[in-house]
C-alpha cells in the first residue's frame, strides 16, 4: 500500500530531474553561441554559468524556508513558476540584444531550479524506505543524465545554426555585422519558449496532484524558529563535509559540461557542431549510463566506497585531459562524465543522512553549495584565456581530490549531541 502511494509522486518528482537537467545542459551550446554573438572572451562567456549557479547560493535558504513553512508541493509549484518566467524572458532578451538581459533571465530560471532541487532531492530520497534512499535518488538523477544526452544534441540543431563565417564577418561594416550576429542570437527564442510552456503545463499538473507530505520526525517542534534550525544544521560534521564536497563537485561538473565544446574545438580541432554531438552522444550519454550503472553497482558496493573509487579515476582522467590531444583527450573527458555521474546524488544523500528534523535546512545548505558552479568555471575560463583550456583542467582535478576526501572520511556520521 505504501509503495503504491509513493509510486506516482515519485514518477512526477523524477520528471523534474529531467527538466532541470535539460535546461542546465543547454549551457554547453549557449556559451559558444553567446560568445560568438556578443564577441566575448571565454571568461565573459562563462558568466552564463555564474548567472545560473549564483542563484543557488542566494536562493537556497529562502527555498528551505518555503519548504519548512509551506511544504514540498508548494515549493515545487513556486519553483516551476519561476522556471517558466525565466524561460519566457529569453524572447525579450533576444529582441533587445543585451547580454545582461540573457544573464538576468538565466538567473530567474536558476532561482526556480534552486527551489525545485531543494524540494525534489530530499523528496526523492525520503519517498520510501531509508535504506534505499541513495539508490532511489541515484535512479531519479539518472533522468538528469538522459537530459544531459538530449539537450546538447537538440540545442545544437536549433541554436548553433551555421551563420556567416568569421571571414565574412570581418569584411562587413559594423552595422551589418551587428545585424548578422543579432539574427544568430535570436535562435534561442523558440527553444526557450517551448520550454517555458512545458514547464507551465507541469506546474498545473502538480497543482492538482495530491502529494504525500514527508515528515522527518514525529516530534518536530513546529514553534521552533528557522534560525535555530539553520544554525543547528551546521553542527553535523558530515553535513559540513558534504557542503564543501558538493561545492567542488558541482564546480567540476559545470567546468566539464559547459566548457566542453570550447575544449573539444581546441584539443581535438573539430568544429562546434561536431563538438556538440560529442557533448550529447559522448558526455551526456556517458553521464546517463554512468548514473544507471552506478545505481546498479550500489546494490553490491557501499555508496561511499564507490564514490571513492570513481573520484580516483576522475583524478587520473583529468591528468589525461591536460596532457593529451585529439580523440584521446575527448574520450578522457567523456570518461570523466561517466565516473562523476553518481557524485551529486551520492554526496547529497550521504550529507543529509540521519539529519531528522534538520533535513530541510540540511538540504538547503547542500543546494546552496551548488554555487561552486558559479565560482570555479570562471577560474578555469581565466586560465584558458591566459594559457590554454586544457591546462584549465587542473581545476576539476583539484575538485575530485576534495570529493575523494569526503568519500574516505568526511561522510562518516558522528552523533550530534547538540541536536540529540
Amino acid at each position: 500500500m505504501t509503495k503504491n502511494r509513493y509510486l506516482f509522486p515519485f514518477i512526477m518528482i523524477t520528471s523534474l530531474f529531467f527538466m532541470w537537467g535539460f535546461v542546465h545542459n543547454l549551457d554547453p551550446v549557449l556559451i559558444p553561441h553567446l560568445k560568438r554573438s556578443f564577441s566575448l572572451s571565454t571568461l565573459e562567456a562563462s558568466l552564463v554559468d555564474s548567472a545560473l549557479f549564483i542563484a543557488y547560493f542566494l536562493m537556497a535558504l529562502p527555498a528551505g524556508f518555503i519548504m519548512k513553512k509551506y511544504g514540498y508541493k508548494m515549493g515545487i509549484i513556486i519553483g516551476l513558476g519561476l522556471f517558466a518566467i525565466g524561460s519566457f524572458l529569453f524572447i525579450p532578451a533576444a529582441n533587445t540584444q543585451m547580454y545582461a538581459f540573457f544573464l538576468g533571465a538565466l538567473f530567474i530560471i536558476a532561482c526556480g531550479l534552486t527551489i525545485l532541487e531543494t524540494a525534489a532531492n530530499p523528496y526523492a530520497s525520503l519517498l520510501g524506505a531509508p535504506e534505499s534512499a541513495t539508490f532511489r535518488l541515484n535512479f531519479a538523477q539518472s533522468f538528469n543524465g538522459l537530459a544531459a544526452t538530449l539537450a546538447p544534441i537538440i540545442g545544437a540543431k536549433i541554436i548553433l545554426v551555421k551563420g556567416v563565417s568569421e571571414k565574412q564577418l570581418q569584411s562587413m561594416t559594423e552595422s551589418a555585422r551587428k545585424i548578422a550576429l543579432a539574427s544568430e542570437a535570436s535562435t534561442v527564442k523558440m527553444p526557450y519558449l517551448i520550454l517555458g510552456i512545458v514547464i507551465l503545463v507541469i506546474a498545473v499538473i502538480f497543482s492538482f496532484l495530491k502529494l504525500p507530505e514527508i515528515v522527518e520526525t514525529e516530534e518536530e517542534d513546529q514553534k521552533e524558529s528557522w534560525i535555530s534550525s539553520f544554525l543547528r544544521a551546521f553542527t553535523y560534521r558530515h553535513l559540513n563535509w558534504a557542503i564543501v564536497s558538493q561545492f567542488f563537485y558541482v564546480g567540476a561538473q559545470v567546468c566539464v559540461f559547459s566548457l566542453f565544446i570550447l575544449y573539444a574545438t581546441k584539443a581535438a580541432g573539430i568544429d562546434q557542431q561536431t563538438a556538440a554531438k560529442y557533448s550529447g552522444y559522448g558526455i551526456g550519454l556517458a553521464f546517463m549510463i554512468g548514473r544507471f550503472a552506478g545505481t546498479f553497482l550500489m546494490r553490491f558496493i557501499k555508496a561511499e566506497k564507490l564514490l571513492a573509487i570513481y573520484s580516483v579515476i576522475c583524478i587520473f582522467l583529468s591528468v589525461v585531459a591536460i596532457t593529451s590531444a585529439g580523440t584521446v583527450a575527448l574520450y578522457a573527458v567523456i570518461g570523466i562524465a561517466f565516473f562523476m555521474s553518481i557524485m551529486f546524488p551520492t554526496i547529497f544523500s550521504l550529507g543529509i543522512k540521519d539529519l531528522g528534523r534538520d533535513t530541510k535546512f540540511g538540504s538547503s545548505l547542500i543546494i546552496m553549495s551548488i554555487a561552486g558552479g558559479a565560482v570555479l568555471p570562471p577560474i578555469m575560463a581565466y586560465i584558458a584565456d591566459r594559457t590554454d583550456i586544457q591546462i584549465g583542467y587542473v581545476v576539476p582535478l583539484v575538485c575530485f581530490v576534495v570529493v575523494f576526501m569526503f568519500a574516505v572520511k568526511g561522510h562518516k556520521v558522528i552523533p550530534n549531541r547538540v541536536a540529540a
